[in-house]
């Protein structure tokens, strides 16, 4: 059975029509909210930027944001790391202190 889905999505005061699996409606109905929530600020914030500037700043931030998060998921592995190693000589250094 084909699960896709056609919808239209208005980002921006423009509607663009997607075929989409069933399962991904909800999340790119919220994606698309979150854009249009973040035109309007900048839109409100710079009057006489049009809707393409404004458009232009929303996406320059989410992308940001992205690769904000994506670093830090690159620095987890390596405080987990240092955490474990810290634990294992605070352990190291009571034992060393009752001896």
């Amino acid at each position: 059975m084909d699960d896709k889905l056609s919808i239209n999505i208005n980002i921006a005061d423009r509607l663009y029509p997607l075929r989409i699996e069933r399962k991904e409606e909800e999340s790119i109905r919220k994606a698309a909210k979150i854009i249009n929530d973040k035109v309007v600020q900048y839109k409100q914030r710079y009057p006489s930027k049009d809707i393409q500037d404004c458009l232009a700043m929303a996406t320059l931030q989410f992308v940001i944001q992205k690769f904000d998060s994506e670093r830090q998921v690159e620095y987890s592995p390596i405080v987990d790391e240092l955490e474990r190693m810290n634990d294992f000589l605070a352990e190291f250094l009571e034992k060393e202190k009752t001896i």
